[in-house]
């Protein structure tokens, strides 16, 4: 019945369905928010050795972004909800971007100036998820929710992938503001394709098929109307509290390895910082080529019947256990190649919970997913404040990365055990 709606929507558009375009336009989005996030993993490098800044320190300007992105997550999500996520991840990619450009003037002021800088990058991307999130709402059908997410969370990859490949030949070339230079006007052109397009109600797009608008009111049915959010319920549900914590535990190997993995070629096995981009984007292919896979068999096992519960909790839980084991693995590693391929297969592994936990804000709470979305990604972002610093702190002492490991290992199991328990596809908020 889908296939048979979509082609007769492509039959009156003349292309995809709306809700394809729309899915295309979000993952450059996130690709856009990537690309400006990760290139300072490979220019800090760079900063480090004209600042003179001891490992600890670079953790600092590493983890500033995600204060500001941590303390904007709960408020972007309330205002996703309340004024429709179309406009909100727009000016949100404007004011990025403007901070991306300002992070080389921020750096030669000083020190603090640099880290400001960087909490106002932040605050401005907090909101790309929560804002998706409340387009996805709307847009995407029940049975197109893990392959839409998979696309989604691709971006990451392919944005970190970009950003590692080529922010070493930048700085090679031009230098290192250049990087920030170039990738923030990236997201000014974004905007050029995003502000014209009318995404907020489906029933108000001039370009939906009926075809297309009927489906997406029989499948998705998320009311525009601004209605009060049922924090209680939210937040006495154990559901909730299990995705609040599967996201936090989720994301402390993926920000540990986003922050670090150049330093980790770098410092500990020797490259130089171009090699050291390339070797770490490796990894994030790894992560995309596994994602892409994962939504595929995700939506292919609800498609053949099994209870999506069922599902969510068979790819959270091999994504989590799955990078542990090589993260475990990889503690005391001394061989470029061995280490290359102990963290590809971390980052493959994680991939796997792109259809698990992150298409389940969908599901427990459609009507609130871009609230949900907002607090569990909140969660989400200690990591990249704790642990990136903490990981600076660990290096700094024990002068290797087999503690930092060990640790991230230990908190996937944590939240492997905790979805085991109490994650569920059941919707607990109406």
């Amino acid at each position: 019945m889908h296939a048979m709606n979509d082609a007769a929507s492509r039959a009156v558009t003349g292309g995809w369905p709306e809700r394809y375009k729309l899915v295309a336009l979000c993952v450059c989005a996130v690709f856009v928010c990537y690309i400006d996030r990760v290139n300072i993993s490979v220019a800090v490098l760079a900063m480090q050795e004209q600042y003179k800044w001891s490992e600890t320190t670079k953790g600092l300007v590493m983890s500033g972004f995600f204060i500001g992105y941590m303390a904007l997550m709960p408020t972007s999500g309330w205002l996703a909800n309340q004024f429709g996520g179309k406009r909100v991840l727009g000016y949100a990619v404007l004011w990025w971007s403007l901070w991306t450009i300002l992070t080389p003037v921020a750096a030669a002021w000083s020190l603090p100036a640099l880290v400001i800088a960087r909490i106002a990058m932040g605050a401005g991307e907090a909101a790309t998820f929560p804002a998706i999130y409340n387009l996805y709402g709307r847009w995407v059908l029940p049975t197109e929710r893990s392959r839409a997410v998979a696309l989604l969370i691709g971006g990451i990859p392919l944005g970190t992938l970009t950003a590692l490949m080529t922010t070493g030949w930048i700085i090679n070339h031009y230098g290192w503001p250049a990087v920030f230079y170039l990738f923030g006007s990236v997201g000014f052109l974004w905007c050029l394709a995003w502000f014209p397009r009318s995404y907020d109600r489906p029933d108000a797009h001039p370009r939906i098929s009926a075809a297309e608008l009927a489906l997406i009111r029989e499948s998705a049915p998320v009311t525009t109307e601004r209605t009060p959010v049922p924090w209680g319920r939210l937040l006495r549900a154990p559901a909730v509290w299990a995705l609040i914590i599967n996201h936090f535990c989720s994301n402390w190997v993926f920000y540990m390895l986003l922050a670090w993995l150049p330093s980790y070629f770098r410092s500990h096995l020797g490259l130089s910082i171009a090699k050291s981009g390339l070797y770490a984007a490796g990894p994030w292919l790894a992560m995309f080529a596994v994602g892409m896979f994962s939504g595929w068999f995700g939506d292919k096992l609800v498609k053949r019947g099994m209870r999506v519960t069922t599902v969510r909790k068979i790819m959270q839980v091999t994504g989590l256990i799955g990078a542990a084991l090589f993260m475990l693995a990889a503690r005391d590693v001394s061989t470029v190649n061995t280490a290359f391929a102990l963290m590809c297969g971390a980052l493959g592994m994680l991939a796997f919970t792109w259809a698990g936990f992150l298409p389940n804000h969908l599901e427990i709470a459609p009507r609130y997913a871009d609230v949900v979305m907002g607090l569990t990604n909140t969660a989400g972002t200690i990591p990249g404040i704790v642990g990136v610093a903490l990981t600076g702190w660990l290096v700094d002492q024990t002068h290797s990365y087999t503690a930092a490991f060990a640790l991230a290992a230990g908190v996937n199991i944590f939240g492997a055990v905790v979805w085991l328990l109490f994650g569920t596809a059941e919707k607990v908020v109406d």
